[in-house]
């Protein structure tokens, strides 16, 4: 099974620029590259801050590049994306109570996308309501490997400013997860780092947003840094998870200087 993960392209309206570079053409660079060197992938998942200010304008230029992309995608919602407006704009997205949650299965095992979004705030939450699905989808695989995607990290990625930010209630979550054992790997967005590592016994990992990266800073501060863009490629069989962090070709969305 061969699933791409992009995240974070935070869409400003047409023309708009966000730290010196352009997310519509940084985007678009991104699905171009993944249409050209893997049409075969199985899904392609966007996990989160679709746009950077929950703009109508942004949602329609997202609409209309994916429009054009021709491969199987879901899209999932982060901290800077207004779900109200998203589910207006997107009326065929997967969705479930209300929320912008969903399952995906495939051959090697169930993905399932989940909503942190909690409206007017930075850090995300899974409500009752959500930790009830997640708990009844998990229990449907029936002990075959799941796969989580979520916009906000459960996980300390040891930066205090993104740490403050991450999912609230973690410990309530983990509960979920433990009771039926078969979540193999856990992938995020929001920290715009690449990142791997576990987290209480299962395999974790980040991903760098389509336009913007967050610098490596230990301290109480939040800087801007000069990574590039990058997607993730994820293999999965049945002897575990490869995951391949790719740094796609800007071209004319490059940095403005």
């Amino acid at each position: 099974m061969k699933i791409i993960q992009l995240s974070d392209p935070h869409l400003m309206a047409p023309g708009g620029f966000l730290y010196g570079s352009d997310p519509l053409a940084r985007l678009q660079a991104c699905l171009a590259d993944i249409g050209a060197n893997h049409a075969d992938a199985d899904l392609v998942v966007i996990s989160g801050d679709l746009t950077n200010d929950g703009e109508r304008a942004a949602y329609a230029a997202l609409g209309e590049s994916l429009a054009r992309f021709g491969l199987p995608y879901r899209l999932m919602l982060g901290n800077h994306d207004d779900r109200a407006l998203f589910l207006e704009m997107f009326p065929q997205a997967s969705a479930e109570r209300g929320f912008v949650q969903s399952v995906f299965d495939g051959d090697a095992g169930r993905l399932i996308l989940l909503d942190t979004l909690e409206s007017g705030e930075v850090e995300g939450r899974l409500c009752a309501d959500r930790l009830a699905w997640l708990d009844e989808k998990l229990g449907e695989a029936r002990g075959r490997p799941a796969f989580l995607f979520m916009h906000h990290p459960p996980f300390r990625i040891h930066m205090p400013v993104l740490d403050a930010v991450r999912l609230a209630g973690a410990d309530a979550f983990h509960d979920v997860l433990a009771r039926h054992g078969n979540v193999r790997h856990i992938f995020a967005g929001h920290v715009h780092r690449l990142i791997a590592g576990s987290w209480r016994g299962m395999p974790v990992s980040t991903l760098r947003s389509t336009n913007h990266q967050s610098a490596l800073d230990f301290s109480d501060n939040w800087r801007l840094g000069d990574e590039p863009p990058a997607y993730a490629v994820i293999l999965i069989d049945v002897d575990g998870v490869i995951v391949h962090f790719h740094d796609f070709p800007v071209g004319a969305a490059q940095r403005a200087s």
